[in-house]
């Protein structure tokens, strides 16, 4: 039975680049953020769950060309293109990552590059890669006709704030804390949880009568 070998694929223009050798290991982080409520007179505040944390996938990756007297620049180059941003997205390409039947669907995050061995001229025929891939989720927020103008805006709560500040402070006007509260469905606008999300909505249209 042949190796199954490790494969990086650009989702974006399909092609699927081969590790040379497969990862000895790999490790998969994952984790939970929590907002600490301070409250006077408690030691230690309690603390309230906002959201889970994208996952990272981290490994290592070798790259030998010395058998074939070649710069293994060539073979780590296709990985390190990989964080350049694409002419028509503005962003580094979404990737899938497959191997042993995990498939994580991802961006890469950083790439540490070391050469450890060069031909009599200089160039590199060894390599190690420390990569680090950043979990990617597709993320839909529903844009009512008539409600927005333009495409909203997220930002993260800060401990004492209020609605009202917020609107104050992202739109210029106070008042309109109810279109933030409506885009949100934030029933009670004091009871607002430090750290999670908040979307904000440019300013509701006007309608005719």
């Amino acid at each position: 039975m042949a190796l199954e070998k490790a494969t990086i694929t650009n989702l974006n223009t399909r092609e699927a680049i081969p590790v040379l050798f497969n990862p000895e290991e790999y490790s998969l982080d994952v984790g939970n953020t929590f907002a600490e409520i301070g409250i006077p007179g408690l030691k230690t505040p309690p603390i309230q769950y906002v959201r889970g944390n994208l996952r990272h996938l981290r490994m290592e990756l070798f790259f030998d060309t010395y058998e074939q007297q070649a710069d293994v620049r060539l073979l780590t180059g296709k990985i390190t293109a990989l964080l350049d941003p694409q002419a028509q997205t503005q962003a580094p390409p979404l990737l899938l990552f497959s191997w042993g039947g995990l498939n994580f669907k991802c961006v890469l995050e950083s790439a540490e590059q070391r050469f450890t061995m060069f031909l009599d001229s200089g160039t590199p025929v060894r390599a190690r890669l420390t990569v680090s891939f950043k979990e990617y989720q597709a993320v839909e927020i529903e844009i009512r006709r008539g409600l927005f103008m333009g495409p909203p805006t997220v930002r993260n709560i800060v401990g004492g704030e209020t609605l009202s500040r917020i609107a104050g402070e992202a739109l210029g006007d106070p008042g309109a804390w109810r279109e933030i509260a409506e885009a949100n469905d934030i029933d009670n606008p004091r009871l607002l949880t430090p750290g999670a999300s908040l979307i904000i909505p440019s300013r509701r249209a006007k309608t005719g009568t």
